[in-house]
């Protein structure tokens, strides 16, 4: 089945890019969208990131087949039950967000009887609002798709079908398993990133002007990802409160191994690890996940000085 009328339910970075990916991709196909902040709405009339933009959500919804909500994890229950009378019987709903467990869970109680089957586009930038979006976000990215048990296989290989048209890969895993991968590959580097930058602002020896004078590539590494969306991320914390505590105590004992190599004067166990972590480098620019031209492509990128993630 393809679907025939796509409703976006939020139209930031990842809601406006699914809207101009599937017009770049998918011609032919109706879309709709809302969003909560009338501002929003109005610029996303002017970038036309879908067909049509209405002033709720219901509208945005009404005749559509497959619904995508592009809303912060923590306001994914409530974008649901606004939508919930408006659904059409046959209408798949999704979704973009980055904590699997929970958002089931929620969409779940919201929309019992309902067709629903989680996502997670495992791609984005450090810019977040309508002005973000871009058709070719998705190109060669990962999609995670969490299926709940007992869902139909016919629509489950349809959103497959849907994210692999706007140039995703896609991988299928439940999604307790999905909140463990992305803790440690997303959500705790996103947290160490905010409190690096966090302590560098706080030094009373260092002025904050030399912090952004003097800071060497890997600090502007973390400020890049230290500036995504605050709303976002501290939703996903709050809602892979688990699976984040659990890897955090892991990196937590691992880096105190890393104080007492350095104290103790330890290069052999230091130079193993960095050893070992060099070729997961290595492996990610393999896989064409990431550039390995030098700063990692970004200076080519628009003339901007950054690549998109």
């Amino acid at each position: 089945m393809s679907f025939r009328h796509i409703a976006i339910i939020g139209l930031g970075l990842l809601g406006g890019s699914i809207g101009l990916a599937v017009a770049a991709r998918l011609p032919g196909t109706t879309t709709s969208g809302f969003d909560a902040d009338p501002a929003v709405r109005q610029r996303a009339r002017e970038r036309q990131l879908t067909g049509t933009i209405h002033e709720t959500a219901a509208e945005a919804v009404a005749g559509a087949d497959l619904v995508i909500l592009c809303v912060p994890v923590g306001a994914m229950g409530r974008a649901a039950q606004d939508i919930a009378d408006a659904l059409g019987p046959d209408c798949l709903v999704s979704d973009v967000g980055s904590s699997k467990q929970s958002i089931s869970d929620a969409l779940a109680q919201a929309l019992p009887g309902h067709c629903v089957i989680p996502a997670h586009p495992v791609a984005g930038t450090e810019n977040s609002g309508p002005d973000a979006g871009f058709a070719e976000l998705f190109a060669q990215r990962w999609c995670i798709i969490t299926p709940p048990e007992g869902a139909d296989p016919d629509r489950v290989k349809a959103l497959v079908q849907f994210w692999e048209e706007l140039g995703a890969m896609v991988e299928c895993m439940d999604a307790e398993h999905h909140d463990r991968v992305l803790a440690v590959t997303s959500h705790i580097p996103h947290l160490i990133a905010y409190t690096i930058v966090g302590t560098a602002s706080d030094l009373e020896i260092v002025t904050r002007s030399e912090v952004i004078k003097f800071s060497a590539g890997g600090f502007r590494d973390f400020t890049r990802i230290a500036a995504s969306d605050p709303t976002m991320w501290r939703d996903v914390f709050l809602n892979n409160r688990d699976a984040v505590l659990e890897m955090l105590d892991r990196f937590l004992n691992d880096l105190d191994l890393m104080r007492e190599a350095i104290r103790a004067g330890d290069g052999d166990t230091m130079f193993d690890l960095f050893s070992r972590t060099r070729s997961i480098r290595r492996s990610i620019v393999a896989l064409g996940q990431d550039d390995a031209r030098p700063d990692f492509g970004r200076k080519d990128h628009a003339g901007t000085g950054m690549q998109p993630n």
